[in-house]
């Protein structure tokens, strides 16, 4: 069984300001807008080094993603900061209509995403966002699981053409995947092979996965574990080669069942080849305050709500 190491724990976020800070450096068109979460963003150390190059936009959200979408006109490469729940169900129409409709090269950057935002509450912490995003003709939407892959993703987009959704989140979590690694939009990672059951996981799930699969190995079931950072284009072709193998599947997201990472893999399995799955996400529910542990755990977002999914879809196949 492959060991994962964790490097340390850090903020995806700050993955997202690092690859920012980067691009700045090697890439002048690309520019960078915020709607007053510069410090929650990790956008000042862009910000210090191009300060032409940064729009402080204030609390309006819906105007930045405006003056964005404008700013590819000229050939721009603009990267949005906010909240995910900003960043998304506040400003729906303008992304629907100066973004995906009239693509635009624009990089919705989403932080604080799903429960882990924490003692801020339900209003904060949307668990729609991907299904908003992914329903959008033309989007990108990506969800990364740590630091090393988040800054990979932040600098990989700016070369990749079309609007796309970056997701990522605010605590500090396991950082496992490699400093040097090449992100490829639209490719799942094969990270632990198994014959039993695929478990397939995106964001902060990925490493409660692998967590899982250890727990799983100790009592003699072997999990494959692919981390699909890319929910759309979903790769599909990793996971029907997957299932084929162990005949049953577990989803892990923090993010609704409904509209997730979870349904379109349930699609492309209706349409291919019908498997027994299992949804670790959320269920059809609003958050609530309290820390990221908390939360991961009562909305069994963790590991051992995996082990116990794949337990369930076992007793399927």
């Amino acid at each position: 069984m492959k060991e994962y190491i964790n490097q340390g724990s850090k903020d995806t976020r700050s993955g997202f300001g690092d690859g920012l800070t980067e691009l700045g450096r090697i890439n002048p068109n690309v520019v960078a807008l915020c709607a007053d979460l510069i410090g929650s963003l990790k956008m000042n150390q862009f910000i210090k080094e191009n300060p032409e190059r940064f729009f402080q936009v204030g609390i309006a959200e819906a105007n930045m993603i405006g003056i964005a979408a404008g700013l590819t006109v000229g050939g721009k490469i603009p990267f949005t900061g906010t909240f995910a729940n900003f960043s998304t169900g506040r400003v729906y129409d303008q992304i629907r209509q100066s973004v995906a409709y009239s693509d635009k090269n624009v990089k919705i950057c989403a932080s604080h995403a799903g429960v882990t935002l924490g003692e801020d509450g339900a209003t904060h912490q949307i668990l729609e966002d991907i299904g908003l995003m992914k329903m959008l003709p033309g989007m990108t939407v990506i969800n990364t699981c740590d630091y090393n892959q988040t800054k990979a993703a932040t600098i990989a987009i700016a070369e990749f053409e079309g609007p796309v959704y970056l997701r990522f989140g605010r605590p500090s979590v396991a950082n496992f995947t490699a400093v040097d690694q090449k992100f490829e939009v639209g490719k799942g990672i094969l990270l632990q092979e198994g014959k039993d059951v695929t478990i397939v996981a995106t964001g902060h799930l990925v490493w409660e996965a692998l967590e899982a699969a250890k727990t799983l190995h100790e009592q003699g079931i072997s999990a494959e574990v692919i981390d699909i950072h890319t929910i759309k284009p979903l790769d599909e072709a990793i996971i029907l080669k997957s299932v084929a193998k162990t005949k049953c599947i577990v989803s892990a997201e923090e993010h609704n069942y409904l509209g997730g990472l979870g349904e379109s893999i349930a699609g492309v399995l209706a349409l291919n080849h019908p498997t027994p799955q299992e949804f670790v996400a959320t269920k059809d529910t609003f958050g609530e305050s309290g820390t990221p542990a908390q939360l991961m755990e009562k909305y069994g977002l963790n590991k051992d709500a995996v082990v116990a999914a794949v337990k369930k879809v076992m007793e399927r196949k």
